[in-house]
C-alpha cells in the first residue's frame, strides 16, 4: 500500500473479525474501506472454546504425555488403572461460565454451554439485538467484567483487541483477576494481548487448581504447569476458511459493483436500491466535516446534473456518499462525466470518488495532497 498514487481502488479485507494486522487508521486517511468477515469462523472458534472447557476441567494433555512416557518404558498396561488418580478433574455440568463479549462467537458459545447444562453469566456493553436474541433466556447479564467473572468456574473472553488509551490491552489484569474463584479456568481464544501475563502468572502460582487455556503464544506463561497453549487454531477448519473466503468475496463484489458497504471496520454501513435506468452511479468518500456534502451536490448542480437518489452515511472521521445521476442528452455516456468527477474529487475535504461502470474497480479518482490522480 505504499504506492498511494497508483489509482486503482483496492479495498482491504481480513478473513475473521480482527484487523490488528492492518493499518486501519492509514487506510481511513486514504479513503480506503477495510472489510472483515464477522461470524464466518464463529462456529469453528466456539468449538475450540468448548474444547478448552474440557482441557481446563480434566488433565487430558498431562494424561496423554504420561501414557506416552509409560509406553516408552513398557509400563502402560501395568499402570493405566493405577495412575488415573493422578489426573482427576471435574465435570462442567452445573458449573458457571462467564462470557465476556457476546458477539457472534460469545453468543453461540453461551448457547452451546447452556445445552451442556452450564449456568451462564455475561457482559457486553455493546450487545446488539441480533446477538441478544441468540442468548439463553436464563443467562445473567452483568454491568462490568468484574461482576461477570465473580463466582464463575470458567471465563471465556471474546472481545476485540484495541490498542491505545481506552483500549483492551491487558484488560484481564489484576483488578479483574482478583475477582476470580481460586479454581477458575480462563479461556482466551480472542487475542493474547487481552490478558496481563504477569498478573495471570501470579494467580496461577497461588492457585494450583486454576487454569489458563489459549491459542496464542505467551512468553511468560508458555511453560507454566497450569497453562495449555495451542497453536492459533480458532478458524483453522476447512468450513470456516470457505465461509470467510465466500463472505469476503461477496462483500468486495457488492462494493465494486454497487458501492455497497457492509462488514467494514472503518466505513459506515451503506446500501442503496438498484440504480434506475438512465442513470450513472457515483460514490464519493470525504472527511466528515460540515459543508462537504453541500459542496458535492453543488458540483453536480453546476454541471446541470440531476441527482435521482442519494444516500450519505458517516462514521468517525469518514463520510461516504452514493449518488445516482440522471443522464440527459448532454451527458449520455460515462466519459462525459469525467469533468464533474474531477471537480468533485478536488473539492476541499474529498478523498476519492468513483463512477461505477464497466469493469468493477475502474472509474476511480483520488485527491492526493492537492493533485488529481485517475
Amino acid at each position: 500500500m505504499n504506492q498511494t498514487k497508483k489509482c486503482n481502488e483496492i479495498p482491504t479485507y481480513r478473513c475473521g473479525a480482527g484487523t490488528n494486522n492492518i493499518n486501519v487508521a492509514r487506510m481511513t486517511e486514504l479513503g480506503i474501506p477495510v472489510f472483515n468477515t464477522p461470524g464466518a469462523n464463529a462456529n469453528a472458534v466456539m468449538e475450540l472454546v468448548i474444547c478448552g472447557l474440557f482441557l481446563g476441567s480434566r488433565r487430558v494433555i498431562d494424561g496423554i504425555n504420561h501414557m506416552k512416557s509409560l509406553g516408552e518404558q513398557g509400563l502402560a498396561r501395568e499402570r493405566v488403572e493405577k495412575d488415573k488418580a493422578l489426573f482427576g478433574g471435574r465435570e462442567i455440568k452445573g458449573k458457571t461460565l462467564a462470557v465476556v463479549g457476546l458477539g457472534h462467537i460469545g453468543s453461540i458459545t453461551a448457547q452451546t454451554a447452556h445445552n451442556l447444562g452450564m449456568n451462564l453469566k455475561g457482559y457486553d456493553p455493546g450487545l446488539s439485538v441480533q446477538s441478544a436474541l441468540k442468548l439463553p433466556q436464563k443467562m445473567q447479564l452483568e454491568d462490568s467484567i468484574a461482576a461477570a467473572v465473580a463466582g464463575a468456574d470458567y471465563i471465556s473472553i471474546n472481545i476485540p483487541y484495541i490498542k491505545g488509551e481506552g483500549g483492551t490491552h491487558g484488560i484481564i489484569g489484576s483488578q479483574v483477576i482478583e475477582h476470580f474463584k481460586d479454581d477458575a479456568v480462563l479461556l482466551n481464544f480472542a487475542r493474547g494481548e487481552l490478558v496481563d501475563s504477569q498478573a495471570m502468572e501470579t494467580f496461577l502460582n497461588a492457585n494450583d487448581n486454576a487454569r489458563y487455556i489459549s491459542d496464542f503464544p505467551d512468553d511468560v506463561l508458555w511453560n507454566h504447569k497450569n497453562t495449555v497453549l495451542l497453536p492459533h487454531l480458532g478458524a483453522s477448519t476447512e468450513e470456516a476458511e470457505d465461509a470467510a473466503a465466500s463472505m469476503a468475496a461477496e462483500t468486495i463484489r457488492d462494493f465494486l459493483e454497487t458501492g455497497t458497504i457492509r462488514n467494514s471496520v472503518n466505513f459506515p454501513a451503506t446500501s442503496m436500491t438498484d440504480r434506475p435506468g438512465g442513470t450513472v452511479r457515483f460514490t464519493v468518500v470525504n472527511k466528515n466535516v460540515p459543508g462537504c456534502l453541500a459542496k458535492i451536490t453543488d458540483a453536480f448542480a453546476h454541471e446541470n446534473l440531476n441527482i435521482v437518489q442519494q444516500i450519505n452515511q458517516s462514521r468517525g472521521d469518514i463520510a461516504y456518499n452514493v449518488l445516482d445521476i440522471d443522464t440527459d442528452s448532454s451527458h449520455d455516456d460515462v466519459p462525459s462525466f469525467k469533468a464533474v468527477q474531477e471537480r468533485i474529487t478536488m473539492l476541499d475535504g474529498v478523498l476519492s470518488s468513483r463512477i461505477i461502470y464497466g469493469l468493477p474497480g475502474t472509474g476511480y479518482a483520488r485527491n492526493l495532497e492537492g493533485e488529481y490522480f485517475v
